[in-house]
């Protein structure tokens, strides 16, 4: 009873920091310290958790990646390749439903915070002669850039849980795949209704043009089809855009500090320390006892525990990084129930009323927020469905 009296009171914690806007890796750092406090760990198992968590090969290459990531994000916003894209699927694909939606999608492509303010003016530009609520236009904005966070490998979200839960990258993503196209069902039964006919191109499509999906389609072809580790594909990828755009020692060095971030260090050493300290504390294998010893199912603690994390934090890093070590310690390498904890996880962080992507698509449109959960709520009923189905069947 006292580890589970310890942890419920580390996760208050960690919840109560999140809602107060602190970094998030400041925050695990200071969860994993209250662990050591309430542990009363010795100073020999302290500096090991601290050494452990730093001198780690997955904190290794998750700084490496996550900080290739925002290179490469920063190479295509640079060259505007996004909106290459953009202006291909038009040229492409003509009907207007399918343009409406390919915007928020493409730009969710780019794991960059407030990027559906970016998505915004576009979905309002092609739904602009339609007779269209703004909660509407909202949904689409906010639901069609979401299905990448379950199987894209650019989001650190899905990296931390393949990290922590030792479950290899593709491995995860294809059990995920099912609730990411789940996300575009329900958005065209939800929505999209008054969504008919077609675009006119911004021009004809080019060889040059198709070129712009090229980089994208590239790291997950490296990552999903080949296996390969996903910093060695962005290191790839970035070191291919470099060459191919040209730039000087100046620009580089530019692009190596913009990856370089000193948040996304922090993040990464501050979700490590406190897993290790979770470990290395007892904490881990006390609160498993405890679950074992009063009956506790595993069923409801994989759902509630994320869900009701995403929901306070509203950042899939955030249920990750705070829940998933304890998940895995139960859980093991059971692809099944840790793919079922992420769905459930990242529902909470959809619905959550402190989702940066949703406070701004609300702005953008004017929109009730109440009229988008009425939209929003019905496809996470069935995305729910389908993760406890999908349990059900693997587990």
């Amino acid at each position: 009873m006292a580890d589970a009296l310890k942890i419920t009171l580390v996760f208050m914690f960690i919840l109560l920091m999140l809602r107060r806007k602190l970094n998030i890796g400041l925050v695990m750092l200071l969860a994993g310290g209250l662990l050591i406090l309430l542990y009363q760990m010795g100073l020999t198992s302290v500096v090991s958790t601290v050494k452990s968590s730093i001198i780690n090969e997955v904190t290794v290459k998750l700084i490496v990646s996550l900080s290739l990531i925002r290179m490469f994000e920063l190479i295509l916003r640079e060259h505007d390749v996004l909106t290459g894209m953009m202006n291909s699927l038009k040229a492409l694909l003509k009907n207007r439903k399918i343009v409406t939606i390919s915007m928020p999608l493409l730009i969710g492509l780019i794991p960059s915070i407030g990027g559906a303010y970016f998505s915004a003016p576009m979905v309002a530009e092609t739904t602009r002669d339609i007779e269209m609520s703004p909660e509407e236009k909202g949904f689409i904005n906010y639901w069609f850039r979401h299905p990448w966070e379950y199987v894209l490998p650019l989001y650190p979200g899905i990296l931390l849980a393949s990290a922590v839960s030792k479950i290899e990258l593709h491995t995860l993503i294809s059990a995920n795949f099912s609730y990411a196209v789940l996300i575009v069902v329900t958005g065209f039964i939800f929505a999209m209704h008054t969504v008919h006919g077609s675009v006119k191109p911004a021009g004809p499509l080019s060889r040059r043009a198709l070129w712009t999906f090229f980089p994208i389609a590239a790291v997950l072809l490296l990552v999903v089809m080949f296996h390969m580790e996903l910093h060695y594909a962005l290191l790839a990828a970035v070191i291919f855009l470099l060459l191919f755009f040209h730039y000087k020692p100046l620009p580089i060095i530019k692009v190596v500090k913009h990856g370089l971030s000193p948040d996304v260090i922090l993040l990464i050493l501050g979700i490590m320390f406190f897993k290790e300290a979770m470990d290395n504390s007892g904490a881990v294998r006390g609160l498993s006892l405890f679950f074992l010893r009063e009956g506790v199912p595993v069923f409801p603690v994989l759902f509630l525990l994320p869900f009701i994390t995403g929901i306070m934090t509203g950042l899939t890093v955030g249920f990750v990084g705070s829940t998933f070590p304890l998940i895995a310690s139960f859980a093991g390498t059971s692809v099944t129930a840790i793919s079922f904890a992420f769905a459930s996880g990242f529902l909470g962080v959809l619905l959550s009323p402190v989702h940066i992507c949703l406070v701004l698509t609300k702005e953008y449109f004017k929109a009730d927020f109440w009229g988008i959960y009425k939209l929003m709520i019905p496809g996470c009923i069935v995305i729910f469905i389908a993760a406890v189905i999908q349990y059900l069947i693997f587990k």
